[in-house]
């Protein structure tokens, strides 16, 4: 991963080939794409992590429909698709969101939360639905222990948690994947749900009912998130409740809130790009939209006869790519080559 070239308060100013706003699957893959043809790529992301869909909601869960692999995790895949992307060097902005776009000579101009600057001849937008974001719990205190990482709401290295006490609150599949996987490295792994029933799947939610039988987990329920106890940063204990205002507190070092993500396009909406029902319409062939030098791939673009699947939004990456190379290269002529023929070429 690359360093970040003259970080500041203000953010970075960066120049560059391709900008690519969201660091998901297909995000991932522009940049591998990008890099074959000699383009260099920074990558922006609202997540804190790269992965999109697949770190933030289903990091443990199978994807079949990935050619040559028969099954795959979501983690997985991220971690393949990053190795990939390495030998090009490409450079993650992380936790900030792309609030501004502008035209300026030779190409565009994007401005994001934390100040960053990043100048490109051309953008590819791979947001998926759009800008992520955690659905927070409204608890007193919150941004001391978020900026801290005593409360998080994707887990990126689970090494982290060993030997540490850890709330889980929330009743889907991320709530009860996770639950399942720190079980085997947390000294506690205490699981906070407002019902019996989850919303995992039946397969997983029978794993975590055996597991709080073995006593490796424990289950509060019915209860709530209440509150927060430690010094504003450091964490010492969650405080529940239930719904008659009956109230405990459970020992933890980490909070991780699992109550899904709100989804919006977000600044994109008001970019002047050809929307359709909250998604990007391209032109097929390329994925450039009504914008020269814009491009859309993934769940976020549409076409006639679209389909969102990952592996159709690898496709559009390279088609994207190829189509941004003459505005990187001008006059160049590109000659199509196949990476057995060519390798992987040095870092642009």
């Amino acid at each position: 991963m690359a360093e970040l070239p003259g970080l500041g308060a203000s953010g970075v100013t960066v120049d560059t080939d391709v900008a690519i706003i969201g660091a998901g699957p297909v995000g991932l893959f522009a940049v591998f794409e990008c890099g074959m043809l000699r383009m260099r790529s920074v990558v922006l992301d609202a997540l804190d992590a790269i992965g999109g869909q697949c770190t933030a909601l289903y990091p443990e869960k199978p994807i079949y429909d990935i050619p040559a692999h028969p099954a795959i995790d979501g983690a997985a895949l991220i971690e393949k698709l990053e190795a990939q992307a390495a030998p090009f060097n490409p450079l993650y902005l992380l936790g900030r969101r792309v609030e501004k776009l502008r035209q300026v000579e030779g190409g565009w101009e994007l401005g994001s939360s934390a100040g960053d600057v990043v100048r490109c001849k051309a953008v590819i937008i791979a947001a998926g639905a759009g800008a992520f974001g955690p659905n927070r719990p409204p608890l007193d205190g919150l941004a001391g222990y978020e900026a801290s990482g005593a409360v998080r709401y994707l887990v990126a290295k689970r090494e982290e948690f060993r030997g540490k006490r850890v709330v889980i609150a929330g009743g889907g599949d991320s709530a009860v994947d996770w639950a399942l996987s720190l079980k085997e490295i947390a000294a506690k792994v205490t699981v906070v749900h407002r019902r019996p029933k989850f919303r995992a799947a039946p397969e997983s939610a029978a794993r975590l009912d055996e597991a709080a039988a073995r006593g490796e987990v424990e289950m509060a329920i019915p209860y709530q998130l209440h509150g927060l106890e430690g010094d504003g940063a450091r964490l010492t204990g969650v405080v529940l409740a239930t719904l008659k205002g009956e109230t405990k507190t459970v020992a933890a070092d980490f909070l991780l809130p699992f109550y899904g993500l709100s989804m919006e396009l977000g600044p994109i909406a008001g970019w002047g790009l050809g929307l359709e029902r909250s998604h990007v319409g391209v032109t097929p062939a390329t994925c450039e939209t009504n914008l020269p030098g814009i491009h859309a791939v993934g769940d976020i673009a549409t076409y006639p006869g679209k389909l969102k699947l990952i592996l159709q939004g690898f496709a559009e990456a390279a088609m994207a790519a190829h189509a941004i190379h003459p505005r990187v290269f001008p006059g160049e002529a590109l000659h199509f080559e196949y990476s057995t023929s060519k390798g992987v070429p040095h870092s642009p």
